[in-house]
């Protein structure tokens, strides 16, 4: 499952979707694919975690059945 928070969001018009990628790096090549430039454009700035960590072996970490992939854009706010 690969869930898009934010601006990857919005960029990938869904908030949710499922894909069938043994990597990291498999399943981002096919959202980038799927999802076109400007969501390859925020993907330059964000996280992407699996099951809310920081994959240790980046894109080469592999996937498993249940997997849940997030993007995370940065976050910018606070009071003026």
């Amino acid at each position: 499952m690969l869930r898009l928070f934010a601006r990857a969001r919005e960029a990938a018009g869904t908030a949710n979707d499922r894909f069938d990628a043994a990597t990291v790096g498999d399943l981002v090549a096919e959202a980038v694919r799927r999802y076109g430039p400007e969501f390859a454009a925020v993907l330059e700035t964000s996280r992407v975690w699996v099951n809310g960590e920081e994959p240790l072996a980046g894109d080469a970490t592999q996937l498993r059945d249940g997997d849940e992939v997030a993007v995370l854009p940065p976050v910018s706010g606070g009071a003026a």
